[in-house]
């Protein structure tokens, strides 16, 4: 299920927002939470699992972390085993393949069995969003949830759970606890979501069916000018792509009472950070 089709516009987003609305403000977690793996499960309903078995896996190490005030090394030592483990996970998914097959390559012959393995959507996001979760609470920056219910939210909140944007645990943790939804609050929200399907859907899907067009081309025949034409729709293309998905992702936060950091601010003209030599 993404933003821009019609099964979330016209079912899921209304369904979810006006439930949410009426639900007690004590239970209103435990709902996002439910409508946010409904809405991974969507599409991948067995990998649900996964993000689920990921959620508790991080949920103890935060607790473990801070059980163990005093001790520096068990702090690092379950801090490195949180991150191996998430790490783990991603990789299994994500470059089993690509490994198992360079080897094979190196090798000269067919050693390994390339597994067919289905890459679970947004593992990367709510991966590397677990271990800022973890690395924070290791460093201090926030302490861990006693209750699992406000770090799965965390992980699995449905706005930035498929392309992110990635959000600090400290910035919103206590939104998560204790958040006032205001009708001027949600048109933010309304308006920005609507601002970024405009993007997404006028702008990058448009400028996509260009780019599309001319991959489809033999080489021999793209001149100098196709090149740069088809060159300049895909960096457009990419740039709306996750401009608009930022924009949608932080008004339905709003939508939900969360306010989501900005995180999508003029990237072609940022500049490397200065380093001391």
């Amino acid at each position: 299920m993404v933003f821009s089709s019609a099964i979330f516009l016209l079912l899921f987003l209304p369904v979810v927002f006006v439930f949410n609305w009426f639900v007690k403000k004590e239970f209103s977690n435990y709902f996002l939470l439910l409508a946010s793996l409904f809405f991974y499960a969507w599409g991948e309903p067995h990998l649900v699992i996964l993000m689920m078995v990921s959620i508790v896996i991080n949920w103890i190490v935060g607790r473990l972390i801070e059980e163990q005030a005093r001790g520096q090394f068990r702090k690092k030592l379950i801090l490195s085993l949180g991150i191996i483990c998430n790490l783990g996970i991603l990789v299994y998914y994500k470059y089993s393949g690509f490994f198992l097959s360079i080897i094979n390559k190196f090798l000269g012959k067919d050693v390994f069995v390339i597994p067919q393995i289905a890459l679970p959507i947004g593992i990367s996001f709510f991966t590397f969003q677990a271990i800022s979760y973890i690395v924070d609470v290791y460093r201090g920056d926030t302490q861990s949830s006693p209750k699992l219910v406000n770090v799965a939210l965390y992980i699995s909140f449905f706005p930035q759970l498929i392309a992110g944007p990635i959000v600090k645990y400290r910035e919103i943790d206590k939104q998560i606890e204790n958040r006032n939804v205001q009708w001027s609050f949600v048109a933010q929200g309304f308006r920005r979501f609507i601002y970024g399907l405009s993007k997404k859907v006028l702008i990058s899907n448009v400028l996509g069916l260009c780019v599309d067009t001319v991959y489809t081309y033999d080489i021999s025949i793209i001149d100098w000018k196709t090149a740069w034409i088809c060159s300049l729709a895909y960096t457009f293309q990419i740039y709306y792509d996750f401009s608009g998905y930022s924009d949608m992702a932080i008004g339905l936060g709003k939508m939900f009472g969360f306010d989501i950091p900005e995180n999508f601010n003029y990237p072609y003209l940022s500049k490397a950070a200065p380093h001391n030599c």
